[in-house]
């Protein structure tokens, strides 16, 4: 029910996305008058379920009011089927604070983790994928969540492959006594770390470059950062269309191939990293396109085990 186009792009991009993985099933979790409009094709009646609900979590209710109502939304249903171990993972696109309350709250969080941290990959150089968390949960951090934060990168890029990934702290500069005491105190830690390279600090220039597989920074900076590089990329596509039209024919097919994988619907889907079940975050502007793509971004966590990756990179921890 969340997101700027609720069902009616939500639930054609189910049926998309049970079309193109066979492995998947889906439950939707909505209010009744709004789904049950909606029947899949019959080749896919087998592999969708629909739970009806009467409540909703509106865009602007607080989180902490969310938590304390007793009142069941589509949130809490969605929720509790992975509690119940009738689903595996979940994904909304609604309410960004109130869906990593909820999940905290329902699912619980792995040992040593304070706050789960939202991840997602930035393209770059040579197709190169640097994670980047916390991206919005937790807007103002500890040293120790930091630290907490590059563990769970750290898990999440060997859980895509990387057997010792190369970890950063967002910083105003690269030598090493920038930045807050906050900051310093995070580098110090990470310092210590057998589990993972740390590298130090890299600079919002870097995070193109290929320079590091995990950045960490706290979730106003991680925001902030997200949302200019793609407001940045619209502008550049947008530019292009006051081009003359033989420059538009030469230059749009260039841009189209050359920043396909930039394309922020290609990319959506950040999961919360730090809870004991997988749980993703869509954009709220997301498409049909997009949708597709966070749903399978849930897909991939939950085939790669990713909470159970994360809880083995955790164990180190305990040792820095």
């Amino acid at each position: 029910m969340g997101g700027d186009f609720g069902p009616r792009c939500i639930v054609p991009a189910s049926f998309d996305a049970l079309e193109r993985f066979p492995a998947l099933q889906l439950l939707l979790c909505g209010q009744r008058d709004a789904l049950s409009a909606w029947s899949p094709p019959a080749s896919l009646a087998n592999r969708l379920q629909f739970e009806y609900v009467d409540a909703l979590v509106g865009p602007d209710e607080r989180p902490a009011a969310v938590v304390r109502s007793r009142t069941r939304t589509s949130m809490h249903a969605a929720l509790e089927a992975v509690q119940q171990g009738r689903a595996q993972g979940c994904l909304s696109a609604g309410n960004t604070g109130a869906w990593m309350a909820l999940a905290r709250q329902l699912l619980g969080t792995l040992p040593d983790i304070d706050r789960p941290a939202m991840v997602s990959a930035l393209p770059g150089r040579d197709r190169h994928q640097t994670l980047l968390l916390d991206l919005g949960a937790n807007l103002d951090t500890s040293a120790e969540q930091l630290v907490q934060f590059a563990y769970l990168g750290a898990g999440a890029a060997q859980a895509r492959g990387l057997v010792r990934p190369r970890v950063a702290l967002l910083n105003v500069g690269r030598e090493p006594g920038k930045g807050t005491p906050v900051i310093q105190d995070a580098a110090r830690r990470l310092a210590q770390s057998q589990a993972f390279d740390f590298i130090g600090f890299v600079e919002g220039s870097d995070l193109y470059a290929a320079a590091a597989d995990v950045v960490v920074c706290d979730g106003f900076t991680g925001n902030a950062v997200l949302k200019s590089g793609e407001a940045l990329l619209r502008l550049l596509v947008e530019r292009s269309g006051t081009a003359s039209w033989l420059e538009r024919r030469l230059l749009q097919p260039w841009l189209a191939r050359r920043f396909r994988h930039w394309n922020p619907e290609l990319r959506n889907g950040a999961s919360f990293l730090g809870l004991n079940a997988v749980v993703v975050k869509s954009h709220g502007a997301a498409g049909e396109v997009g949708l597709v793509q966070a749903i399978e971004r849930a897909l991939r966590d939950v085939e790669t085990d990713l909470p159970g990756r994360i809880r083995l990179n955790l164990a180190a921890l305990k040792a820095v």
